[in-house]
């Protein structure tokens, strides 16, 4: 019996292999520790039109980056907000085209990638995005749909939400009172899905009620699935949802991941989502994404491919300050590299984050590095433009113009973040 078992949970898992669809330029791997991004899929297989109707292309609905820290004393749960902005790089769409580089939500890259149905295409360009915007290797990928959600929480006989008022969601099919309860079914489903009409409708209120019923999930699994039949429930509805990549997919591999996160103390599972603001704020005619804020963002990412942990408290104390909005920063860029239309490529590139320019140029001398210079009372603009620059320190100069900050690139220019 247990052999069967063993090899039926087994099998439901399906393997993706990304293969060389990643390429060669991607960030060097942590120097701790393991980094596996989550994917939650919007397969609407065997759900009919329940979710949504007339979906040609693969959707994710939600982005996790799990880090397990090196020493199995702690992890990190990051959220992506699904209207982040962010640089989609240039995709293999399974079809022998491209994809061309471009600037969007970050979940249309799963789309692009899955557009001919190919999961391993959807995951390596998902994988791609995530590393190309945060310079964080991820080792592993694991892509969970629809179908094996509610099997995982019916086996566990429900799991206990508590919203603070009553839910009344028509798109999520969501009807529920306020206060703590079980919710199973579609009502879990929901609950986690539900984004209009609770608070204030975004993406980022969505994120909170998903970390909790995450923490709520994982506290009510140990306290069930010491029952076999509980347990199989679990398992097989779990595998059935499964997609991962091959070093992940089978249920040796996931049992050590399960074991290597359930042996951590629950006050050591952080559950952060990405610094962010709305892109209002630089693009004055975004009202529908939000753009990170950086360099807190960029703080936590480092600390990831540092193998250090990072706690909310931390979190929450790099975002206090937030940087002065691109469009009320100006800027002249010059060129100093030697080669032909430099300055009007990088103008370019800022004004499409919302940077003001003043004019481009080329740099009288330059030593061949690349500087940012401010004049008297531009120092938060100048610190907003660096924080698109890492490694690129703004110095106060007498001779920048008055109300502007200009930016002398040379060869060494980082790449623009956002």
């Amino acid at each position: 019996m247990g052999g069967w078992v063993y090899t039926h949970l087994n099998g439901n898992i399906t393997g993706a292999d990304v293969g060389d669809s990643l390429g060669d330029n991607r960030p060097k791997a942590a120097v701790g520790g393991q980094n596996i991004l989550v994917i939650g899929s919007d397969s609407r297989k065997g759900l009919g039109d329940a979710y949504g109707k007339n979906l040609t292309t693969m959707q994710s609905d939600t982005l996790m980056l799990l880090h397990t820290g090196g020493d199995g004393k702690w992890a990190t749960v990051v959220s992506f907000p699904r209207d982040s902005w962010v640089q989609i790089p240039a995709c293999d769409r399974g079809n022998g085209t491209q994809s061309t580089a471009h600037h969007f939500k970050i979940n249309e890259a799963f789309a692009i990638g899955g557009s001919t149905g190919d999961t391993a295409k959807a995951a390596a360009c998902a994988i791609k995005t995530v590393e190309t915007n945060t310079h964080v290797r991820i080792d592993h990928f694991l892509i969970v749909d629809f179908r094996g959600f509610t099997g995982m929480v019916n086996a566990l006989g429900g799991v206990q939400v508590c919203p603070k008022q009553a839910i009344h969601d028509k798109k999520a099919h969501l009807d529920l009172k306020a206060g703590c309860q079980i919710v199973k079914d579609e009502k879990a489903l929901g609950y986690v899905r539900a984004r209009y009409s609770i608070g204030d409708g975004s993406d980022i209120g969505r994120i909170g009620r998903q970390q909790e019923f995450m923490q709520s999930l994982a506290t009510r699994a140990k306290s069930k699935l010491y029952n076999p039949t509980a347990l199989y429930g679990f398992l097989n509805s779990a595998t059935k949802s499964l997609t991962a990549d091959p070093g992940l997919a089978g249920l040796k591999q996931l049992y050590s991941l399960a074991t290597s996160v359930k042996g951590i103390a629950t006050d050591r599972i952080s559950f952060l989502t990405v610094p962010n603001y709305p892109r209002e704020r630089d693009v004055p005619t975004d009202k529908a994404n939000v753009a990170w804020q950086l360099p807190a963002a960029q703080d936590l990412f480092t600390a990831l491919n540092h193998d250090r942990e990072m706690t909310k408290a931390d979190l929450k104390k790099a975002t206090v300050h937030l940087p002065a909005p691109a469009s009320t920063v100006h800027v002249t860029v010059l060129n100093g590299t030697g080669t032909k239309g430099e300055a009007l490529k990088v103008a370019d590139q800022l004004r499409a984050l919302g940077f003001q320019i003043t004019s481009t140029g080329n740099a009288r001398a330059t030593a061949g590095k690349t500087t940012l210079t401010y004049a008297q009372g531009q120092s938060e603009q100048a610190q907003a433009l660096a924080a698109r620059l890492p490694g690129l320190t703004p110095t106060l100069s007498r001779q920048a113009a008055a109300g502007a900050v200009t930016l002398t690139i040379g060869p060494d220019l980082p790449a623009l973040s956002g």
